[in-house]
């Protein structure tokens, strides 16, 4: 099963719903730091999720608990770049554990993911949606139940393919 992101909207099964993108809309020229979602299709790799807010998951993705001192490096002068990583870390990398509720339930897309290229783009996910589905920083994210729905629906096969 696929998922489909085109124009504020998320499809997959039978559903079609809202979704935010990246504040400066979809694009196939992707570069870290310009508020864009890049254009594709990719692998949905694993989910990282809040063990201490969210408690019981159905997918048939791997998991992993996100931990206080876990990040996303997304400086691309860093060997870890697009990477996780560990808390402190010396080159910028995003906090995974955030006291806003965006991060409880987050994908990683396999974008930049195989041959990683400084500068292309990292930390896109798919992840939850602010209270009024304020744009992202290049990530797509849904509502809780869409998320939830979407992880029943998914495996290892399972890409999403961005328009």
């Amino acid at each position: 099963m696929h998922i489909y992101v085109n124009n504020k909207k998320i499809f997959f099964n039978k559903y079609k719903t809202k979704c935010a993108i990246g504040k400066r809309g979809i694009s196939a020229n992707k570069i870290e730091g310009d508020f864009k979602t890049p254009k594709g299709k990719f692998p949905l790799e694993y989910l990282l999720y809040r063990k201490d807010r969210i408690k019981k998951i159905e997918t048939n993705l791997k998991k992993v608990v996100i931990k206080k001192n876990m990040g996303w490096c997304d400086d691309p002068t860093s060997k870890k770049y697009n990477q996780l990583i560990r808390m402190p870390f010396k080159y910028s990398a995003e906090n995974l554990f955030r006291k806003d509720k965006i991060y409880d339930l987050l994908i990683v897309i396999g974008y930049n993911r195989k041959k990683i290229k400084k500068n292309k783009g990292s930390a896109i996910f798919l992840h939850l949606a602010s209270k009024y589905f304020r744009p992202t920083a290049g990530c797509i994210a849904v509502q809780k139940n869409v998320m939830i729905a979407i992880l029943k629906s998914i495996d290892r096969k399972s890409k999403i393919v961005i328009k």
